[in-house]
Order: structure tokens, then C-alpha cells, then sequence
């Protein structure tokens, strides 16, 4: 997870081309614009992401920082 790549995507996309993205890469197809990533998997991490990122800002009234504490808080729980 590279946190540079999840900040372009939250800049550069909307939530519902993030979600075709998501849902592209899960089909195993080619997004419609490039997610870096050394694999499909960390596409996917990268893309799942900012989408969580996108709805946290939007449902909280937050700024990107506070969205990307909560989204890897919630990593860190679900690794422990």
C-alpha cells in the first residue's frame, strides 16, 4: 500500500469511476484509467482505498488526512 498512489486517486477520480475501477480489477479486466500497483492485488488495495477515503471525507465532512488515519486504523485492526 503506497499512500502517494492513494492520494492521486482521491485527487484525480471520482467515487464512481474508483468503483468501476473496483470492479474491473475484480473481473480481472483493465481499468478504464491506470491504478499503479506491483500487482493486481495492490491495485485493488490502492483503489479500495481511495474509495474509502472519497465516502469517509464525504460522510464525515473531513479533510483527506483524517480520512487516511481512520481507513489505516482500520488496517492496523483488521491485521491484529
Amino acid at each position: 500500500m503506497k499512500m502517494p498512489v492513494i492520494r492521486h486517486l482521491v485527487e484525480t477520480q471520482t467515487l464512481e469511476s474508483l468503483v468501476a475501477a473496483e470492479e474491473a480489477l475484480l473481473e480481472e479486466q483493465t481499468p478504464a484509467f491506470e491504478v499503479e500497483g506491483e500487482d493486481e492485488g495492490e491495485q485493488l488495495t490502492h483503489v479500495f482505498a481511495a474509495i474509502f477515503i472519497l465516502n469517509h471525507i464525504q460522510d464525515h465532512k473531513s479533510d483527506f488526512k483524517t480520512a487516511l488515519r481512520e481507513y489505516t486504523k482500520k488496517v492496523r485492526v483488521s491485521i491484529s
